[in-house]
């Protein structure tokens, strides 16, 4: 249904305001996925993790928000039965391995700060691809279980999801048998895929603060607060609203109220994390600019280059 129930005028600020919004994560995140990949400087740990959150961030903005905006333009809001599927499948498998993601990162944070002198040789390349490998085959057994769990369930009468995607609470309301059971498993799954990586996070930063507050230098403290100020921010956000949807059993479905928290994970962070994480970031600015340096001073040479063939196959002919 997506927020067909709103007025046309309201409709229409809120599809601008999405695509201008998805068109920005597009190009910001594809953006810092080719500076990291091309640039030398870039080749850290930390910034390994960061493309891979940005990869993150346009996968999940990309399976839902096209969706969505179609529901905006078309009168045809329906979605097959196997389509709903996929997206969930999708949906579950990127979010739960984002969880994952946070909290290595929340590990990579901590080792940075507290063991700066083993951080090289513990954190290196073979660690951070073992750890998204970890992280991704999680995502995919969690979001196996999830749909075969709902998608078993029969579901008669009633098949407007009241959402702009197929997520678990509508699609559990519109079941016509008693969904207890199935709502546990679905609680369980869900906590374990957010508890485990929060004690993570928790735990790293417990050890993080402790550190921070044994220097004696303001200046490093600064430093050391705003490496992981950001991470701990987009943490917050991702986290609370995530588990106030997906970690209730007694609360009933609440249409706008779950929609408007499921567009903070959906929309609003993927739009908002570039900013937050990479593109206030020096090293990442500066290799920014070198990376745009390079492309206009190609594009000139090829200019010039088109010119002088020009003037070279004029000059030959007279």
């Amino acid at each position: 249904m997506g927020f067909s129930d709103l007025s046309p005028p309201l409709q229409g600020t809120i599809f601008t305001f999405f695509l201008c919004a998805y068109i920005f994560t597009l190009v910001s995140n594809g953006l810092i996925i080719l500076t990291i990949s091309l640039e030398s400087i870039l080749q850290k740990p930390m910034y390994f993790f960061l493309r891979n959150l940005s990869v993150h961030e346009l996968c999940f903005t990309t399976v839902t928000v096209p969706k969505l905006l179609q529901a905006f333009i078309s009168k045809d809001l329906s979605i097959s039965f196997l389509a709903c599927a996929i997206q969930m499948f999708i949906f579950f498998t990127i979010g739960v391995s984002e969880c994952v993601f946070l909290g290595f990162m929340a590990f990579d944070r901590y080792m940075a700060i507290c063991h700066p002198l083993r951080y090289s040789s513990v954190m290196r390349a073979n660690l951070c691809y073992l750890l998204t490998m970890v992280s991704w085959i999680f995502a995919v057994v969690n979001a196996v279980v999830h749909c075969s769990l709902l998608f078993r369930l029969p579901y008669c009468g009633s098949h407007l999801i009241a959402h702009f995607f197929c997520d678990v609470p509508p699609l559990i309301s519109l079941a016509c048998v008693n969904t207890f059971s199935i709502e546990v498993c679905l609680l369980i799954l869900s906590a374990t895929a957010t508890v485990i990586p929060t004690v993570l996070i928790i735990c790293s930063y417990i050890n993080i603060l402790t550190s921070i507050f044994q220097l004696h230098s303001a200046e490093s403290r600064y430093k050391a607060f705003s490496t992981c100020g950001s991470h701990l921010v987009s943490v917050v956000i991702f986290y609370g609203t995530a588990m106030f949807v997906h970690l209730r059993l007694d609360n009933p479905f609440s249409s706008y109220n779950d929609r408007m928290l499921a567009l903070s994970y959906c929309v609003i962070i993927p739009t908002i994390n570039p900013m937050i994480y990479s593109l206030k970031n020096k090293e990442m600015k500066a290799a920014i600019r070198k990376l745009s340096h390079k492309h206009f001073r190609f594009q000139g040479l090829n200019k010039q280059k088109n010119y002088n063939n020009k003037c070279y196959s004029g000059i030959k002919s007279k």
